[in-house]
């Protein structure tokens, strides 16, 4: 509740607004974001993923998913070997 209050004072605070915009961390943060964007776009029309049907995505999202599950339990019994 009193994070809420502060969060909506601070969002509608209009020179904090402006003063982060103008910060060297936001500013580069907005910059890697459109760069990760742009890249991710320019890969996605190279593999033909931009003409991607929803169903064609929720399966790629789902071998991902799984293949990242994978990985990452391989990675725990790798350490847990080391130990």
């Amino acid at each position: 509740m009193v994070l809420r209050i502060l969060f909506r004072y601070l969002a509608n605070n209009e020179q904090l607004i402006q003063k982060m915009s103008e910060s060297y961390p936001m500013r580069r943060a907005a910059q890697l974001v459109v760069a990760m964007m742009i890249k991710t776009k320019s890969m996605a029309e190279q593999r033909g993923l931009s003409n991607m049907t929803p169903e064609k995505f929720r399966e790629f999202f789902r071998t991902f998913n799984n293949n990242l599950k994978q990985e990452i339990e391989g990675v725990k019994e790798e350490l847990k070997k080391k130990k």
